[in-house]
């Protein structure tokens, strides 16, 4: 098939050449780098927390009336929770991940330090944290409950020992096993001592700390005391395997029937959590994907309708290149490199609108760089579009007898 002849075509339809060749770079340049947001939001929605999420949930409680003690009511709720039927593990706790709230503090290495170190969500828990949060330890040991304190308001101490993420601890102590290392809270006051590492648990907000590094929203630390904040108190449990929901409805009415003098907490399990967590990614995701469908369908059906109207238009010269013995694969042929020509030049100048829109996302919206292999699937799934498309309107033409050709206007 000679390429000159088909340039030379084109060439008397410009204007339908340039707004196909600028729709397929276009649609290159959106649809490469919306799938790599895409595939960036999915990598981080299914990121492990480092919690046993599917048998896990919180509940918690407020408190009225001046005779309730918050201190009472959370030994209490404790020892009722710890003792319902199918409970592997509860302990008081201020947040877990995915939850958007919480408390996080500067961590040094020195006291009196300028600047910290690196920030670090705090979790409050007591001797039971570690099996609760079904957070694995990788070094070291986790609390005893002689360790155990309560936080009492105003109260600005920390206890001296703590327990790290693995993500913490390489950022202070690179190349250094954290246990028996000293690190400061808040960059004043007493040091504390690292007991132990946990392998992973993710900080309540996502997104936390971005500048930090990619490892910034596991940068956790565990710190041994029972915390309150006024009257209200939040528990974590852990279910045995399959008795989440059996669990979560006996806790809510055993809390109700033993203190009357607060309103419980509706439960909510850490799939929920994480769901609403990451509610936002995941609209965005699905947003993209409906721009990314639409994109394509529109591409393709502007190839379709660009292609037939070309049959109609030329029905006549292909009446006469049949009656000169052009074959049906010829004409096939000759449509489809068409096609094959004009898609390759909206692709190449799509490989500049991608890069440049990359460009522009990375300095306005802290985007990454646009990896070559999304470049690469998108200008094979547009050319392999762009022939599929075109398949149809070039097998028409294709079948036109010569005869009804020569004699059409």
């Amino acid at each position: 098939m000679e390429i000159r002849p088909i340039l030379s075509a084109l060439m008397r339809s410009k204007v339908a050449l340039v707004l196909i060749g600028l729709q397929i770079a276009l649609t290159l340049a959106i649809v490469c780098n919306a799938l790599f947001i895409v595939s960036q939001r999915l990598q981080l929605m299914s990121r492990d927390s480092g919690m046993n999420e599917a048998d896990t949930f919180t509940i918690g409680s407020l408190g009225f009336g001046a005779g309730f003690n918050i201190k009472t009511s959370i030994e209490e709720d404790m020892a009722m929770l710890r003792s319902l039927p199918g409970v592997a593990a509860a302990a008081p706790t201020n947040t877990v991940p995915l939850s958007n709230g919480g408390w996080s503090t500067g961590v040094s290495l020195k006291p009196e330090q300028k600047t910290s170190t690196a920030s670090s969500a705090m979790y409050f828990v007591d001797e039971q944290g570690l099996d609760t949060f079904g957070a694995k330890l990788a070094e070291g040991r986790f609390f005893t409950a002689d360790e155990i304190t309560f936080r009492e308001p105003g109260d600005n101490s920390w206890p001296p020992v703590t327990v790290i993420t693995r993500a913490l601890a390489n950022k202070l102590f690179p190349g250094e096993s954290a246990v028996g290392k000293q690190l400061y809270f808040d960059n004043e006051g007493a040091p504390q001592t690292v007991v132990g590492v946990v392998e992973r648990m993710q900080v309540p907000w996502i997104g936390f700390a971005s500048d930090e590094g990619p490892d910034a929203e596991f940068y956790s630390s565990f710190v041994p005391q029972r915390v309150a904040f006024g009257n209200f108190g939040r528990y974590l449990v852990r279910a045995e395997p399959g008795r989440r929901d059996e669990v979560m409805k006996a806790a809510e009415a055993k809390m109700t029937q033993t203190n009357q003098s607060r309103i419980v907490r509706e439960p909510r399990t850490l799939e929920r959590i994480r769901a609403e967590g990451y509610q936002e990614h995941r609209a965005m995701t699905i947003i993209l994907i409906g721009v990314i469908v639409a994109l394509l369908a529109v591409t393709a059906l502007g190839i379709v309708g660009m292609a037939s109207f070309w049959v109609t238009q030329r029905t006549k010269q292909i009446g006469t290149r049949r009656a000169l013995g052009a074959t049906r694969s010829s004409i096939l042929r000759y449509f489809m490199t068409e096609n094959f020509l004009i898609t390759s030049l909206g692709l190449a100048l799509g490989i500049v609108l991608t890069y440049g829109l990359n460009y522009w996302l990375m300095a306005n919206y802290e985007a990454q760089r646009l990896p070559l292999i999304y470049l690469g699937g998108g200008m094979i799934a547009l050319l392999l579009l762009g022939q599929a498309a075109v398949f149809g309107p070039a097998t028409r033409a294709s079948r036109v007898p010569p005869a009804v050709a020569t004699r059409s206007v």
